[in-house]
């Protein structure tokens, strides 16, 4: 099978458009996740808070979603794995 520059870099990009925190199809991360609804000065408390308890360099702790409601409370979902290895 000839490759062309343009395969090359198109499986180049492929490979880093998945990012480390995208396990390979194969494997299975059993994230911890947990949705909070609050103001939002108390929405960045709570992020801060995660991360301070949850370092992401070992916790791999990110924001998943964060949305402004209807009502004016942020709704936001946290999620870290459940130890560090």
């Amino acid at each position: 099978m000839s490759r062309t520059p343009a395969d090359i870099a198109r499986h180049l990009a492929r490979g880093i458009k998945r990012s480390e925190e995208t396990p390979p199809p194969d494997i299975t991360v059993p994230w911890s996740r947990e949705t909070f609804r609050m103001p939002r000065e108390q929405a960045g408390e709570t992020a801060r808070a995660w991360f301070d308890r949850y370092p992401e360099a070992a916790y791999r702790t990110r924001i998943e979603s964060w949305r402004l409601l209807d009502n004016g409370l942020i709704e936001f979902t946290m999620r870290r794995l459940p130890s560090a290895g």
